[in-house]
Order: structure tokens, then C-alpha cells, then sequence
């Protein structure tokens, strides 16, 4: 059987919450072993520790997401130290610059983006990186603090930004944008990139496949991934899944 690893999902949020065990039996079955949670806001943080605490297959990280900026309290940084030291999560995420959404408050993000990367070099763990319209802004940031790596979920950045990331020990994930036919630059970017750079993500419920628009997604697809993944670079489906659980394992020590 394929040894998979699902790098970025939400399992936590309660589009999951109907059938969230029958889906887990799902993965289980299909060779997914683990699937990692990043965390979003503050308020969410316990419902997700109760959730990777009630099954080993899930892994916790914690983190502020920079989309939801008017949800974080002022002391979230502070916060974030205090419960890194109590559940001890495998990596601080999903945390980021996001300058694509309408009126970002870009000093905002930067403050606490900093904040929390210098928390993940206090306590020597890798991040979890969401970036929009901002890959030079985070690089330079990145470039100035002494992390031990991490993962850029859903990259789409350009092959110059790839590299520069790798420099940084940073991982690039992809998910279901890799199976649509009009990705065709995202296709040919994970197509030449080494393999040894790469981690599959469902980050469901969102990002769902092609011809599945408007449906939620859900980690049971990291197969699908894995074998368009496998046809693009024309390597088989079970290196695919050796290097990718590899790299994941590697980066975040499970």
C-alpha cells in the first residue's frame, strides 16, 4: 500500500462535522497516514486540539491566518507562545501575508506575520506559509530570521521565487489547482521542480478538483493528486508518494 500524508487540511472546521469519522476510515483505507491541521484563529484553536488529540493521525499546528486579520485579539502572538508550550504542535501555521484580498491591512500582517515566525525559531519548528501577492514580501522577511524550514501551501509563485524558497529549506505543496487543464504554468512549474521539494495538500474543504467546482473537498482526494502529480512528470505513483511522505516527515519530525 502508498504511504500518503495529507500537509495541509481542515478537517477541524464543521463542514466535517457529519461524517468527519467516515472520512478518516476513508483515508486510513487508501494509505493516507497522516493529515496536518493548521490552525486559523485563536477562537478555533481548541476544537482543533480536542480533534489531533482524539486520533494519531492527526498532527496539530498552530497559527494566525493573515485572511482574518479582525479576528486575531491583540495579544495573539502571546497567546500562540503559551499554547505552543502547552500542546507542543509539529509546526506554526497557517500563518502568511495575504496582500490579494480588497484593503489588506498590510502593516497589520507584517507585525504579526514577524511575531510568529520568531515564535517558530524559539521553539526550532518549521512554518506553514499561506501566500498571496506577496512571495518577495515573505522571502525577505524569511531571509532575515533563522528558521528551520517549512511548507508554502498552494504555490503558485514563479520558478525564481521556487528556488529562492528551496535556498530556505521551504517545501512547495499542491493540490487540487493541479488538476485543472488551464493550470498549464503551474503543471509545468511542479513538473520540473526537483521531487524533492514537493508535499501533496488537500487543504480541504476548499480547493476542490476539477470538475468538482462548488463541492467540498475533502482529504480522501490526496490520492487523485498524487497520480496527476505521477502522469505530469511521468514518474510512478509510488515514488510520488515515497518522496513527498518523505519530505514531509523529515520537515516536521513524524
Amino acid at each position: 500500500m502508498l504511504h500518503l500524508i495529507d500537509s495541509h487540511c481542515h478537517l477541524d472546521f464543521d463542514d466535517f462535522d457529519k461524517d468527519r469519522t467516515d472520512i478518516l476510515h476513508n483515508c486510513a483505507r487508501s494509505g493516507i497516514e497522516k493529515i496536518v491541521i493548521p490552525g486559523v484563529t485563536v477562537n478555533s484553536w481548541p476544537r482543533q486540539i480536542e480533534l489531533c488529540n482524539s486520533n494519531p493521525m492527526l498532527s496539530l499546528a498552530l497559527g494566525c491566518h493573515p485572511m482574518f486579520m479582525t479576528d486575531h485579539p491583540d495579544n495573539a502572538a502571546e497567546l500562540l507562545e503559551q499554547a505552543v508550550k502547552q500542546y507542543q504542535p509539529i509546526a506554526i501555521g497557517e500563518i502568511g501575508l495575504d496582500f490579494y484580498v480588497a484593503n489588506a491591512d498590510i502593516p497589520s500582517q507584517l507585525i504579526l506575520f514577524e511575531a510568529q515566525i520568531d515564535i517558530a525559531v524559539q521553539f526550532d519548528l518549521p512554518v506553514i506559509l499561506h501566500v498571496r501577492k506577496a512571495h518577495d514580501d515573505v522571502l525577505k522577511v524569511l531571509r532575515q530570521k533563522k528558521l528551520s524550514g517549512g511548507i508554502v501551501h498552494a504555490f503558485s509563485g514563479s520558478a525564481q521565487q521556487a528556488e529562492q524558497y528551496r535556498k530556505l529549506n521551504f517545501l512547495l505543496g499542491v493540490g487540487g489547482a493541479l488538476t485543472y487543464p488551464r493550470a498549464q504554468r503551474l503543471q509545468r512549474l511542479f513538473t520540473e521542480l526537483p521531487l524533492s521539494q514537493i508535499v501533496l495538500e488537500t487543504d480541504a474543504p476548499d480547493m476542490p478538483l476539477c470538475g468538482h467546482q462548488g463541492e467540498r473537498n475533502t482529504p480522501e482526494n490526496i490520492p487523485v493528486i498524487m497520480e496527476k502529480l505521477s502522469q505530469l512528470r511521468d514518474e510512478s505513483a509510488e515514488y510520488i508518494a515515497e518522496i513527498t511522505t518523505a519530505n514531509c516527515r523529515q520537515l516536521f519530525n513524524i
